[in-house]
């Protein structure tokens, strides 16, 4: 099956990419995420707000477009190739379980309007699978979560503990968890504070799906970026009066990046499609083109920097930054190997 974009979606394209080059191309996407406090801009996520871009998926009764996994793909396809900083993925899942869950059409539209960011707080421990303390009793929450995504800038929290979901505005403390990219934020976070009451826990597994495929979309944008990157710079770098583009080891591994960046192309649109029918398949098909598009993200980036030989290990050049999102992808959204694993468990018994 030969997937295409529908004219809106590619409507939708073309304007994200516009509006990325003109408001934050990779190398304003980097100075943003080194220096200021929070790791994005307020001003770029006004804007997001004002096109629409952070009420997506959102009903338009609460002011959100409407919209479903394909146009969410491709809005983070074009996100990552610049390497975006800020927690959109994450205001836009955390606010489809707050959908899913129902009665909070008041906080929706504000986040929809850009006035709230709201995320998802499930990481028990540094490790996984280490048993969680957070508990929730007499409308009070206790106990503490790791790797909450900007964490610091969040107006409030969704949070996964033993009695259910629940929502809370804090207060909260943060402490920074450092890692290798800038470009995301995490945070240790300890509770003590009043909260509420959404759902049943398991609600947040429903969005399992759609937040692979956010993350897969972003890992086809860093394929796409860092593959263009290493052709552009094979065609003016020269060895011995000639491009180095023009040897044929390197036309091998520039002709291995295009199969696997097209490939992850097809498997995340796929599945993005698949989730959008609801179909048999989806959950195998999210979990695979997660998979497959982070890994070819990293082996992208990796050649990528090898063919800029040694200027790609300097912090001038920008290929470090999709490297580190790439590595970043590896382990949230849902692990690689976990992938693997609800991939091979989704596959139809024979």
């Amino acid at each position: 099956m030969r997937f295409e974009l529908s004219e809106d979606q590619k409507l939708l394209q073309g304007a994200t990419a516009e509006f990325l080059a003109a408001e934050s191309p990779i190398e304003v996407s980097r100075q943003i995420s080194e220096t200021d406090e929070h790791g994005f801009s307020a001003a770029h996520w006004k804007k997001l707000a004002e096109l629409g871009y952070t009420g997506l998926l959102l009903p338009e009764s609460v002011g959100g477009q409407g919209l479903g996994p394909v146009e969410l793909a491709i809005v983070c396809a074009e996100m990552g190739k610049v390497c975006f900083p800020g927690p959109y993925l994450d205001v836009v899942l955390a606010s489809q379980v707050l959908a899913d869950a129902g009665g909070q059409d008041e906080l929706l539209s504000k986040v929809a309007t850009g006035e709230a960011i709201v995320v998802l707080a499930t990481a028990d421990s540094v490790w996984p699978g280490s048993p969680g303390d957070t508990r929730f009793t007499a409308g009070t929450l206790q106990g503490r979560k790791y790797f909450v995504p900007f964490a610091a800038a969040a107006d409030c929290m969704l949070v996964i503990t033993r009695q259910g979901l629940v929502l809370t505005e804090g207060p909260v403390d943060v402490e920074p968890m450092r890692t290798v990219d800038e470009s995301r934020r995490f945070g240790e976070v300890t509770f003590d504070c009043p909260a509420t009451a959404v759902a049943d826990h398991k609600l947040v597994d429903g969005i399992a799906e759609l937040a692979q495929i956010g993350a897969g979309a972003l890992a086809l944008g860093i394929c796409e970026s860092t593959m263009q990157a290493a052709v552009e710079y094979s065609k003016g770098r020269t060895t011995f009066g000639k491009p180095i583009g023009t040897y044929q080891v390197l036309q091998h591994r520039m002709a291995d990046m295009l199969l696997r960046t097209e490939s992850s192309r097809a498997t995340v649109l796929r599945a993005a499609w698949a989730l959008s029918q609801a179909t048999d398949d989806a959950v195998l098909l999210a979990a695979a083109a997660k998979h497959y598009a982070v890994e070819s993200a990293n082996r992208i980036t990796r050649d990528a920097v090898q063919i800029h030989g040694g200027n790609g290990f300097t912090w001038e050049y920008n290929l470090h930054r999709s490297l580190k999102l790439a590595m970043t992808l590896e382990q949230h959204y849902g692990p690689q190997d976990a992938m693997l694993e609800r991939a091979l468990d989704a596959l139809p018994s024979v």
